[in-house]
């Protein structure tokens, strides 16, 4: 099962929005998913409920997020998204011991990138992979970075933390789908916004691939050496 933690101690950099297009798109690709929201204000549970009939299995942290994540592995889920709180950090950071990846999400600018700092220590203490997702970003003009975002890119780049080729752009259509009960590929699959939407699912996917790939091979080559010493 992939757990991918949304995480961020900004308020406003856009977890609940990327938590709910993400797992939107990756349900309509056939994975059985479930989102489990971990932030009191209940924003993804509101997404999920206008979604009526096309909602997505839905948890909260209320009793814990292991809890939650032992139901959904119980259920069959291949992968669970979780939307975390800026401020209930001791849930954050069982979020984040439970991630198979974590995203940050931060918009360019330096409060936000000041921001992405804790977390990342978090995840790094953790040992968990984590990359910052640049949200909320000026359109590209020409296919070219605003200053903000390339700027952004470059003291992330020059901090060692890992970002996520792409950008999610300020863009409406991310909030008018989501309260018309569905995501941007699937109300605008033609749009820019699903574009977005899409590459960084493409990302993660790869990703949690050799992530996985990974662990397979420290497993394996752990089993070889206790075979020999045996």
């Amino acid at each position: 099962m992939n757990v991918i933690t949304v995480a961020s101690r900004k308020g406003g950099a856009g977890k609940t929005t990327l938590c709910a297009h993400l797992a939107a798109l990756a349900r309509s690709q056939g994975h059985k998913c479930q989102i489990i929201d971990g932030d009191p204000q209940g924003s993804l549970t509101l997404c999920n409920r206008l979604r009526a009939g096309a909602a997505l299995p839905l948890a909260t942290a209320e009793r814990g997020i292991d809890r939650a994540l032992a139901l959904a592995q119980v259920a069959g889920a291949e992968w669970v998204f979780v939307d975390t709180s800026p401020t209930m950090w001791v849930v954050v950071q069982e979020a984040i011991r439970a991630a198979t990846l974590v995203l940050i999400p931060a918009r360019p600018g330096f409060l936000d990138l000041d921001a992405v700092r804790e977390t990342v220590k978090t995840a790094r203490e953790r040992n968990k992979p984590y990359a910052v997702v640049l949200n909320a970003c000026p359109v590209k003009r020409d296919e070219r970075e605003a200053p903000a975002v390339a700027q952004s890119r470059a003291y992330l780049d020059r901090e060692g933390v890992p970002v996520f080729a792409g950008q999610i752009s300020h863009r409406a259509a991310f909030n008018f789908t989501l309260a018309a009960g569905a995501s941007a590929g699937e109300a605008e699959p033609n749009s820019l916004a699903a574009a977005e939407i899409t590459k960084l699912w493409s990302a993660v996917e790869k990703s949690i691939a050799a992530i996985n790939a990974a662990y397979a091979d420290a497993a394996a080559t752990a089993g070889l050496t206790q075979g020999r010493a045996a």
